[in-house]
Order: structure tokens, then C-alpha cells, then sequence
């Protein structure tokens, strides 16, 4: 069984500034990269339905030129889950509540079903009264086109590229531009092995495809 979580925390936390590079470059221009510190994970339990969470990824992080702090909470969603906006409005809550930080709150929806927009807000609101509404950043990797991200010289893309919308057709050519890609990074042995094992994991080819792969590798 593949334990996404590990699998996507690994990556975005080695990776955290290229993976706020590709996704949401206007951040990169308030934050301090020097100043990102990865926070212990924090256990919430669900008293109602008798369940804990956890949260993925939370990385305290400071404005730039700024004496004062925020958060960045990352979480990575590898299934479709009802009411999911509710939870994570909850680890806000909690969060601000703990920390008194102001929270960014972001989401990676890694399942391949369904397609559809996921929502990116949480709202509570009666007849005649709004009374909140609760916002997330969210990417959906299945909503993105790999071809798009063939020339972003980022390890987060030749990563996440695996987890793109592809047509069946087109996946062995994908593992090899993710590769392609890969090998034109200056990173180290280890963190490309990470990247290359990633892809491995969620790009895992038939034989007729890995025929396809080799020849793609070769031109």
C-alpha cells in the first residue's frame, strides 16, 4: 500500500521554496526563504466522530524585511473526501487559535478521480446573514496539463508532472520527459533519487509502455 502522505510531505518538505516557486510565485515576494522553519506536526482529535488527524506540512515562515511571522500549512489530499472543507477550516481555526500566527492555508488534491473543480472555500451562512467564508489555495493536479510544466526547471515539477492529467497514450513519454527534466537540475544524487523514485511510484509502467518508455529514452 502506498502511504502518500510520507510520499508527499518528503517532497514538498525538501523541496518547499521550488514547490512555492511553481505554484504560487507572487508569495515569493513577502517571504523570507532564509527564515523557513518546519514545525512538528500537530494532532487533532475530532471528538464527534472519534477520529485524529494529523496535519501533512507546517512551516513557520517570515515576512520579508519584517519582524513578524506566518504559517504555511501544506496539506496533500490523495483521495476524495466529503466535507473536507470543514476539516480544514478546523486546523485553521486551531492553528491561529495555538500559534496566534496568521495561517496560509494550501491543499494538493493528488487523486485521479474526480476531475471536477474541488472547492476551494468553506462557507456558513444563513437566509439573511453571512457569517463566514473560509478560503484555501487549492491545486489539483489532475486539472493540470503536464505539457505546461516541461520547461519549468523545478524538481517539484518533474516530480508532480506524474500526477498530471494524461492520456493513457502519452504515459511513457511523460516518464521520460519527467526524467529528461530531472537530469538538467543540479541537485545531488540523493534528492534526485527521491524525485526519480517518485515517479517511479506513481508513474509505474506496463511492459508494452516500458517498450515505449526505453524508445523515447533513447531518442
Amino acid at each position: 500500500m502506498i502511504d502518500h502522505d510520507r510520499i508527499f510531505k518528503e517532497l514538498l518538505s525538501t523541496f518547499f521554496v521550488e514547490f512555492i516557486e511553481l505554484f504560487l510565485p507572487e508569495m515569493m515576494e513577502y517571504i523570507d526563504p532564509e527564515s523557513i522553519t518546519f514545525l512538528d506536526k500537530e494532532v487533532f482529535t475530532d471528538v464527534t466522530a472519534g477520529k485524529k488527524y494529523e496535519t501533512d506540512l507546517l512551516a513557520q515562515v517570515k515576512f520579508k524585511g519584517k519582524p513578524s511571522f506566518f504559517l504555511i500549512h501544506v496539506e496533500s489530499q490523495a483521495s476524495k473526501k466529503s466535507a473536507f472543507g470543514k476539516r480544514i477550516f478546523r486546523y485553521f481555526a486551531r492553528l491561529f487559535e495555538e500559534h496566534d500566527y496568521p495561517v496560509y492555508p494550501i491543499v494538493v488534491f493528488s487523486y485521479d478521480k474526480p476531475k471536477i473543480a474541488a472547492k476551494s472555500e468553506f462557507r456558513v451562512d444563513f437566509p439573511d446573514f453571512s457569517v463566514l467564508q473560509f478560503n484555501y489555495r487549492v491545486i489539483q493536479l489532475n486539472r493540470l496539463n503536464w505539457r505546461d510544466f516541461l520547461n519549468q526547471k523545478n524538481p517539484v515539477a518533474a516530480a508532480l508532472m506524474a500526477k498530471m492529467k494524461i492520456a493513457p497514450a502519452d504515459r511513457p513519454k511523460v516518464k521520460a520527459e519527467c526524467l529528461r527534466l530531472l537530469v538538467t537540475l543540479n541537485i545531488d544524487p540523493a534528492r534526485m533519487q527521491m524525485i526519480s523514485g517518485f515517479v517511479d511510484t506513481y508513474l509505474a509502467l506496463s511492459p508494452s509502455e516500458n517498450e515505449q518508455f526505453q524508445a523515447e529514452i533513447e531518442q
